[in-house]
């Protein structure tokens, strides 16, 4: 399959989930909201592990006792970015008034987009890093391996484009105009994806730390921001099982297609 095919197969997934405003009420219950938080944290968690931690630490193998150090290194490198985007890029969450990152004169409704916006940096991050690996047909991953990851993320991405377009209609946008900024939110993903397609180009020896990089940079998003918000009020329970389910199907997806 081409290349441009796959890294769009997330996208997909948010323009799927935008779409759901179009239908629906015009707010997530409680319930919903932490369901489809935790599924997305649980498909973050086993992509990480299963599509890049472990693929970086086979990679390294050659390295005897240190072949743990790329992964180690990658990991802390990605958890370091995300977190000097989140300090920096003005953002607001979903169900809170409260503003991070720098200060800015956007409203909330950027703000939310914002949000998003990091969360699905390091997804595309993460689906460019594989199929670079895939392209180089020597590192041991396949493009079924990088077929799969698209598909996990994209369908993680749907309950998160409802999760953007679902409180944009709340604050007051049309139906359109909220599923347009919802699905507008996804397209960080494929063009941070071609980026790390192209930078792999020059630094091919650093796939390891590139794969690392990408499940540093995702789980920092499920510690700092999905996880919380799944254990806020009532509910918790929910989001903890839908982790679990998010988790379960992307394990399936990697190793029945990988």
């Amino acid at each position: 399959m081409n290349i441009f095919a796959i890294i769009a197969i997330p996208f997909i997934g948010t323009v799927l989930g935008a779409a759901t405003v179009l239908f629906t009420k015009d707010k997530t219950s409680t319930r919903l909201h932490n369901a489809l938080i935790g599924f997305a944290a649980g498909v973050m968690v086993a992509a990480s592990v299963w599509s890049l931690i472990i693929p970086a630490l086979d990679l390294s193998a050659d390295m005897g006792k240190l072949s743990w150090m790329p992964a180690a290194v990658g990991i802390m490198l990605g958890m370091f970015f995300l977190l000097a985007l989140d300090s920096l890029v003005p953002h607001t969450h979903p169900g809170t008034d409260t503003r991070e990152g720098i200060a800015s004169s956007l409203g909330k409704r950027q703000m939310l987009m914002l949000a998003v916006t990091l969360h699905n940096i390091p997804e595309g991050m993460a689906v460019g890093a594989v199929v670079a690996g895939a392209i180089t047909g020597n590192a041991g991953i396949s493009i079924a391996a990088a077929m799969a990851l698209a598909v996990g993320m994209a369908i993680q991405n749907i309950p998160e484009g409802a999760i953007i377009s679902l409180p944009l209609r709340g604050e007051g946008l049309t139906r359109k105009r909220a599923f347009g900024f919802g699905a507008l939110s996804g397209i960080v993903e494929p063009i941070s994806a071609l980026v790390m397609i192209l930078l792999f180009e020059h630094i091919s020896g650093l796939l390891p730390y590139l794969l690392a990089f990408s499940a540093g940079a995702m789980l920092y998003v499920v510690v700092e921001e999905l996880i919380p918000e799944t254990q806020q009020g009532k509910h918790s329970d929910i989001g903890t099982i839908a982790f679990a389910i998010g988790f379960i199907i992307m394990m399936i997806l990697d190793i029945a297609l990988g």
